[in-house]
């Protein structure tokens, strides 16, 4: 067939997969950069201080996946591909009392409210000295001494909630990432503007843990880059480039 010259303008789009069972992990089409490097570097057999013979030494690779926009399951890849249900988080909330000597704490949605964690402050005073001293029980703070909370009057409560129905990604040294087979696609434009199918499949990446994600209110919306070091099967693949030269439009 014969070699027609292509250009690229478009990021791929990722398809994830197990690397053992292959079964699919996440499909998005979000990213905003993708990146594929090869390296290996060559050792010299030299004469005379001449470099005469060259000897490849085996290949290395990273492939980088950096999105503004994905899927939260994406951060499972830095820790063993596990999307939780259930999560322990604490809370701080505000709660005006209907009765004199107790508050009324009501746990968010499918939560638990931790024993031994409820702790109540006067407004404006969060977080200062040990707070009204009480005990909790069944979603009710009683006052030690009932004039320490009062009706109409707003205060300050601290707990810990545990909650289902949540998804949560942990990172802790327990959790080690699982190896993936990523397939990346996108589009190559020739001369004559037909498009052409081009494909890039890693047969084994591990995912790097190094990761950092950074919130802010000024400019652009939070970006996170995924990192993956690119390994040799059992079979010896590293990294194909497939162009599907049948199916240009």
């Amino acid at each position: 067939m014969p070699d027609i010259n292509m250009a690229n303008r478009q990021v791929c789009d990722v398809l994830i997969s197990e690397y053992k069972t292959k079964k699919p992990f996440m499909d998005f089409d979000t990213a905003n950069t993708t990146t594929t490097g090869m390296t290996s570097d060559n050792v010299y057999a030299m004469a005379k201080g001449a470099r005469k013979i060259a000897f490849q030494n085996p290949m290395d690779g990273t492939l980088t996946i950096e999105a503004q926009v994905m899927p939260f399951r994406a951060y499972a890849l830095v820790a063993d591909g596990v999307v939780d249900t259930t999560a322990l988080y604490s809370v701080h909330t505000k709660i005006k009392a209907t009765a004199a000597g107790k508050l009324t704490i009501t746990a968010p949605t499918n939560g638990t409210i931790q024993t031994g964690t409820v702790f109540v402050f006067a407004e404006d005073s969060f977080g200062d000295g040990d707070g009204i001293k009480g005990t909790f029980a069944s979603g009710e703070f009683a006052a030690a001494a009932a004039a320490d909370i009062a009706v109409d009057k707003s205060y300050e409560v601290g707990y810990v909630v545990s909650r289902t129905n949540v998804k949560k990604v942990s990172f802790n040294n327990k959790r080690v990432p699982k190896d993936y087979t990523v397939t990346m696609s996108t589009v190559d434009k020739d001369e004559e503007g037909l498009l052409t199918p081009f494909k890039i499949v890693a047969y084994k990446v591990s995912p790097q843990r190094n990761f950092e994600l950074s919130f802010s209110s000024e400019g652009d919306p939070a970006s996170v880059t995924l990192t993956f070091d690119i390994l040799e099967d059992k079979d010896g693949n590293f990294i194909d480039m497939i162009e599907l030269t049948e199916d240009a439009a």
